[in-house]
């Protein structure tokens, strides 16, 4: 679905020099190419903290706890994203509640949020699924109204731009309360290994992050909340130096192939194109399809696959019917949306080194299925 070796073969001097000074040093943990990439990192987003750690999961994690929500306190989330988005919430003894999502653009549904909203409610978790932001300045506007905090879950779309209707841009991760990223290697911006990152603009809030990625201590030996230990090596960091330069490049050549598959199928009375919001970039971490009723998507893949092309279905389960989940008492049929989604999505390969005959290839074999 990736082509990392190829990618790595283009920046592969730079990389080597940056990993070996951080090998020259023995600065391995919170080195000074974690704060090379942290500062280089804000910079590019526009945003003034960056509080690097371990994954994107811990990322959202750690945001949880830096608020302390009573036990029990609702977290609003769409069901149609990857479990780490969820598992968080419940690992922390709070109360996901599902919401659906747009049948276009993947997106979480501001409607459904809004009817879902208790008094209980916390806050919402906005996924910029596949790589383009949800409805921000609706989300927003909706959080604000019901003392919501918001959480932007960037983990497939770093780099993404979000327009207000007042003509400001921001990039994802940046405009709720806090945004969380991973870094793992099939991101667009991926290390390889490991690594995730928040994003604030509240500087008391980034302190207390920073405290708790570091068990809770904000000088050494002195614990000042319950922490956990979740850290980007330097390493990883030093890697993430050199892609971030390259990450405009990155998207840009995504959303080249991303063009060229929507034009290959856009008259393809079986399969629907990727929807494009009006009001954010598309840096395509997934290109997905949607399937019309009565193809047999099992058997695509398997045709596929005998043709030598991966593809992967993003997510065939939602996670409101999850047996991890079961215990809040949903039942097929609450989402009807995210439930056809996950019986009708498949993603093809997209990367920065796709070749055009690679992709021709690609193409012919999915129009050759009927």
């Amino acid at each position: 679905m990736v082509d990392l070796v190829g990618q790595y073969e283009k920046i592969k001097e730079e990389v080597k020099k940056e990993v070996e000074e951080v090998l020259d040093s023995s600065a391995f943990i919170n080195g000074p190419a974690v704060h090379d990439f942290q500062s280089n990192l804000e910079k590019y987003l526009h945003v003034k903290n960056v509080v690097p750690c371990a994954n994107g999961t811990d990322a959202l994690q750690v945001i949880m706890m830096a608020y302390d929500f009573p036990k029990g306190a609702e977290v609003l989330v769409p069901s149609y994203t990857y479990v780490a988005t969820v598992e968080v919430i419940a690992l922390l003894g709070l109360k996901p509640v599902f919401v659906e999502v747009y049948p276009d653009t993947f997106n979480i549904d501001i409607e459904d949020l809004e009817a879902k909203i208790s008094d209980k409610s916390v806050a919402v978790v906005p996924v910029h699924l596949y790589g383009q932001c949800a409805d921000m300045e609706r989300i927003l506007k909706v959080a604000k109204n019901h003392d919501l905090k918001v959480f932007e879950d960037t983990a497939q779309a770093i780099g993404a731009q979000f327009t207000f209707s007042d003509g400001r841009i921001a990039k994802a991760g940046t405009m709720g309360d806090a945004g969380a990223t991973s870094f793992f290697p099939s991101k667009n911006l991926g290390a390889y290994g490991d690594g995730g990152a928040i994003m604030t603009n509240d500087d008391d809030l980034a302190a207390k992050l920073r405290m708790i990625v570091n068990h809770g201590q904000s000088k050494r030996y002195y614990h000042d909340s319950i922490g956990v230990n979740s850290r980007l090596d330097s390493i990883q960091a030093a890697i993430l130096k050199v892609k971030l330069k390259y990450l405009d490049g990155y998207n840009e050549a995504r959303y080249r192939v991303a063009q060229k598959y929507s034009q290959a199928f856009s008259k393809v009375g079986w399969i629907t194109t990727p929807v494009e919001s009006d009001f954010s970039t598309h840096v395509y971490h997934q290109y997905t399809l949607k399937l019309a009723d009565g193809v047999d998507r099992n058997g695509l893949v398997e045709h596929l696959a005998e043709k030598e092309v991966p593809s992967m279905i993003y997510y065939p389960v939602p996670n409101h019917l999850q047996r991890a989940y079961s215990y809040f008492g949903y039942k097929a049929g609450d989402m009807p949306n995210t439930e056809d989604l996950c019986s009708r999505v498949i993603s093809l390969p997209i990367h920065t080194e796709m070749s055009e005959e690679q992709q021709n290839t690609i193409i012919e074999q999915v129009l050759s299925f009927r």
